[in-house]
């Protein structure tokens, strides 16, 4: 590339890295856009529900002020909240964005922005287009960064993995190194700046409702090379998870949001069909506990109440861990209308119609609120890197910016649903005008450094893939990663004690250990699937321990993350002025100023190392606890 012009690298094709792209390339600036594999296959096509932006076409008096409020809430307020203003600010106007690149979302028979309830709200914001609205996002936007790659101003690298920053003398990110998956060679890339938009990490826990390429590992390795990890033990369980041998698939929560309805049997010896069980022998437990919201209360309590009827109160149909999501009482046509994307997955992996009969689902893990610790400046007297003000996606590695969920910046303890595919587009955005604004300002561009710094980093990463390919060791990466996900799912799981994360912690050590004792079946020097998985799997058990650790050292109860022990329970039937109340109150703001704060990882070769930092409430301050009755 010239010396003089200024070029960039964002790592990951969703709609974060795609809005990013985009967002250069109108500012000017070329982009080298690294995906693992064709960009329209990438994880966000799987996001089905719908899009959150008050517009308020129902006539419900909506408004940005309660979709702020709503999502610092359902966060339990642990979220930095200036940037979660804007966010929603700024929801609207996205979402006209999306319209005239040609998303062609749902309309109302009036021609009007259709829109559907979600979880965690009392109105409906959730705009959609029938059940893949992740799709037809992710196409828009690609569209649209088509017309620049025509212009040569973007290049895709499609079928790349990321595998190492590349960082100058005075660690600011100077490029990447990455992995050609069709031939298993290693190249550098030098680049002004890098944006990673890599995704979740579901496949630490093995099985889970994410794409099988969602390990977390770019991230891992950014965490491995220097940048800061944020809230690594808030990992969310979808309630309707259907169940399966290879992975777990999305229900998505527009089913509830369009009315269905979740329940099990009374008896748990019922052996008649769902159908021919009349309604008063149905326990429908979520429209009984949280009668305010039904069954569209936030996932984290939609999948405690699920864990507490199979596991606690022994009700799971057939004795199983499962139970039923019924849609059958709603008009097969508006069904199929509104959700046809998703009936036909469960008619595919099930062989059931969901317009004619129940169907079987299970908290499964689905979202990672945890990641890169984004919203850092450069301090312009001593040149480091600080907290800053401007909400501009900066990891604390000079160069190097985050979004979509591998950052941790907008869900907290918990994030709604809907609110996914608008952090994602709304950061990518942010991320890409920042870079822009950073490179133009550089006094050096990478071109300029020594050849002799990328080839370093090119030649390192080659040895390690050597290193694994010629190893000898007796370790099996498959069976490792298989004891990973038992691990994690058992013991850091939806319900979390402290004594089962200390064991996990002592397993996830053991097993950290034997991944450097990989041997590999495969020896080939090209196209050897097996050496990319196998560093994937020692990256995720990197990410697995900080995930624990957090878990380990959090001792509260605060959104997705559930430790019984800590629990605060409001007294049932009192209410302020109440002495029971008050107390409840006193005690619930005290494990607010011990833990309304922001768990930071920092990696050593020991394991994470765990800071704290305050949260900005500055927005709405926690004055009453988190409640949906």
């Amino acid at each position: 590339m010239s010396s003089k012009q200024p070029r960039t690298i964002v790592v990951g094709g969703g709609l974060g890295g795609l809005w990013a792209c985009l967002a250069l390339a109108e500012s000017g600036v070329a982009v080298d856009l690294f995906c693992l594999f064709e960009v329209k296959r990438s994880h966000s096509c799987c996001a089905q529900g719908g899009i959150n932006a008050v517009l308020d076409t129902k006539g419900q008096q909506d408004s940005i002020r309660q979709h702020i409020v709503d999502t610092i809430k359902g966060g339990a307020y642990l979220a930095n909240q200036p940037p979660i203003k804007t966010m929603c600010e700024e929801a609207p106007g996205l979402i006209r964005t999306f319209e005239r690149m040609g998303v062609t979302f749902s309309r109302t028979p009036e021609g009007l922005m259709d829109l559907r309830l979600f979880g965690g709200v009392k109105n409906r914001r959730t705009c959609f287009a029938g059940a893949s609205t992740g799709q037809q996002l992710l196409y828009g936007v690609d569209s649209q960064v088509r017309k620049y790659e025509a212009l040569e101003r973007v290049k895709k690298y499609e079928w790349w993995e990321f595998l190492s920053l590349i960082l100058d003398e005075e660690g600011s990110c100077r490029g990447i190194v990455a992995l050609d998956l069709r031939d298993m060679s290693v190249k550098a890339f030098p680049a002004d700046a890098v944006i990673l938009a890599t995704g979740g990490l579901g496949l630490i826990y093995g099985k889970s409702t994410n794409s099988t390429n969602s390990t977390g590992a770019a991230a891992s390795r950014a965490y491995q090379q220097g940048a800061l990890f944020l809230n690594g033990e808030f990992i969310q369980f979808h309630p309707t998870g259907m169940l399966g041998d290879d992975k777990t698939r999305l229900m998505s929560e527009a089913a509830r949001g369009e009315g269905g309805r979740i329940w099990v049997p009374k008896n748990p010896k019922e052996r008649r069909a769902p159908r021919d069980i009349p309604e008063n022998d149905r326990f429908y437990f979520l429209e009984e506990w949280y009668p305010a919201y039904g069954n569209t209360v936030p996932r984290d309590v939609a999948s405690r109440a699920i864990w507490k009827v199979v596991k606690d109160l022994g009700l799971g149909v057939h004795g199983e861990d499962k139970v039923f999501l019924d849609l059958t009482h709603l008009p097969a046509e508006f069904l199929e209308r509104r959700l046809g994307a998703i009936l036909e997955i469960y008619r595919k992996f099930k062989g059931v119609d969901p317009c004619q009969d129940v169907v079987e689902i299970f908290p499964a893990i689905h979202y990672s609120m945890g990641g890169l610790w984004v919203d850092w400046e450069k301090d312009p007297v001593t040149g480091g890197m600080k907290l800053g003000s401007a909400r501009n996606h900066s990891t604390s590695i000079p160069g190097l910016y985050a979004c979509g969920e591998c950052d941790g910046a907008y869900h907290g303890a918990n994030r709604l649903g809907a609110n996914s595919l608008l952090s994602a587009s709304f950061s990518g955005r942010v991320a890409g005008q920042s870079v822009a604004t950073y490179v133009k300002g550089l006094k050096q561009t990478a071109a300029t450094l020594p050849s002799s710094l990328f080839e370093q980093a090119q030649k390192q990463q080659e040895e390690v893939n050597q290193a694994l390919v010629s190893s000898d060791g007796k370790e099996n990466p498959y069976v490792l990663h298989r004891e990973l996900g038992d691990i994690m799912r058992k013991k850091v799981g939806v319900v979390r004690q402290n004594a089962e994360l200390d064991q996990a912690l002592s397993q996830l050590a053991e097993l950290q250990e034997r991944s450097a004792r990989i041997g590999l079946d495969e020896k080939a020097d090209w196209s050897n699937l097996s050496l990319p998985y196998a560093r994937q799997v020692q990256d995720m058990i990197v990410l697995a321990r900080v995930i624990a650790q957090g878990a380990r050292l959090r001792d509260e109860f605060r959104g997705a993350h559930y430790k019984p022990e800590f629990e605060l329970k409001l007294p049932e039937g009192k209410f302020p002025g109440d002495p029971e109340y008050d107390e409840y109150i006193d005690n619930w703001k005290r494990n607010n100023e011990k833990w309304l704060k922001s768990t930071i990882a920092k990696h050593t070769i020991e394991g994470p190392r765990i800071s704290y930092r305050p949260v900005d409430t500055s927005v709405f301050p926690p004055e009453q606890p988190r409640d949906y009755r």
